[in-house]
């Protein structure tokens, strides 16, 4: 499989989308802070992880890219604007000032602004800073083909992991060497720098991150793997059993929980309450034979570990087509030896879904 490349006109729509956005919001410029959110609007990817970059986006049409570097290649941006965050190869005090100094003469002849970072508020008149971190998220909410397509590649890398830690989790094993293998699959997996990496690694617990711990036979291992490329970042868990011999208790809950997760595809298409999906899968899930069910149901996965929608009470978000979203039901109680959870990953479409996850659900 060839690896994804942003396609520098959807890059260009981006931005439109912001722009349009961004007037009708009373706003001039939006400073967005992250490689991540870089990539997604210019197609320019960030690789050193010890520099920060940024991208100025004006109602006027014109992309600016912030970064370091005295020549880039700038897919879908206008222009580039260098600062200097090393001194004959030595990273000065302070990359964050070289930075904002860079940034700053770019903001003087705007009277609102907005963005995603403190950034741009310590540089501005803070009357005329405005967060649209929580706006620019219900923006990009709805992911393009070549977005998509950064989104399977994270999950390929998270299910080589998973793959890996089918063929080597065993008793002693500890939580840290099976951490490290996992990483090294997903990147062989993905043929490039990870951009991101979690996010739960413990066996016999609900989660976190990998311990000097060794496995124990009967135990159960919940893992929840973020894998990032290029700023993309899947969402995908899967719960393992250290030594394959499983109680009658955890393969009924891990079949229970195969069911719920199947009613929940069910109800995946655009106009679906997100509330109304947790509240059922609540209703179905907690006290199921004396065990818990204590998190969200789901959320959007994109540029950030979650993202809207979001399958959560305390948000009430629709389905929309577009969305990528993560389903993850789970169970907990002490005689599952901590719980279990499972997690798909999923694209909305004008009339349902596509599931983008495939490796099995079994312990």
């Amino acid at each position: 499989m060839q690896f994804p490349v942003l396609d520098p006109t959807l890059c260009r729509a981006r931005q439109k989308r912001l722009q349009d956005w961004l007037s009708a919001e009373d706003l001039e410029a939006a400073l967005l802070v992250g490689r991540n959110y870089v990539h997604a609007l210019t197609g320019y990817w960030h690789e050193q992880i010890l520099t920060p970059a940024a991208v100025l986006v004006e109602t006027s049409g014109l992309a600016t890219v912030v970064a370091p570097s005295d020549s880039l290649d700038l897919p879908a941006a206008d222009r580039h604007v260098p600062y200097q965050p090393l001194r004959l190869g030595t990273q000065v005090e302070n990359i964050e000032s070289e930075m904002s100094a860079a940034i700053a003469p770019l903001l003087r002849n705007f009277s609102r602004v907005g963005g995603n970072l403190l950034v741009g508020a310590l540089l501005c008149d803070s009357a005329n800073w405005v967060d649209i971190s929580a706006g620019y998220q219900y923006l990009r909410r709805k992911k393009d083909p070549d977005e998509v397509g950064f989104l399977r590649l994270a999950i390929r890398g998270a299910e080589a992991a998973y793959a890996e830690t089918r063929r080597i989790l065993k008793p002693g094993l500890t939580e840290l060497e099976l951490y490290a293998s996992m990483q090294a699959a997903a990147i062989r997996e993905v043929g490039d720098p990870l951009s991101g990496w979690g996010n739960d690694f413990q066996i016999g617990a609900l989660g976190s991150y990998p311990r000097r711990k060794p496995a124990e036979a009967g135990g159960l291992a919940i893992l929840d793997v973020g894998v990032g490329v290029r700023g993309y970042r899947s969402d995908l868990c899967r719960t393992f059993s250290v030594d394959g011999s499983i109680s009658e208790e955890q393969a009924a809950a891990n079949e229970f929980l195969v069911g719920v997760l199947s009613r929940v595809e069910e109800a995946l298409k655009p106009g679906c309450s997100c509330h109304g999906l947790f509240e059922e899968a609540r209703e179905t899930l907690d006290g199921w034979n004396g065990y818990s069910f204590k998190h969200h149901l789901g959320h959007g996965i994109g540029l950030d570990p979650h993202e809207v929608p979001r399958l959560n009470p305390e948000w009430d978000d629709v389905l929309q087509p577009g969305d990528c979203v993560a389903i993850e039901p789970g169970l907990y109680g002490p005689a599952l030896r901590e719980g279990m959870r499972l997690e798909h990953n999923y694209l909305i479409t004008e009339t349902g879904f596509e599931r983008l996850s495939s490796f099995p659900l079994d312990l």
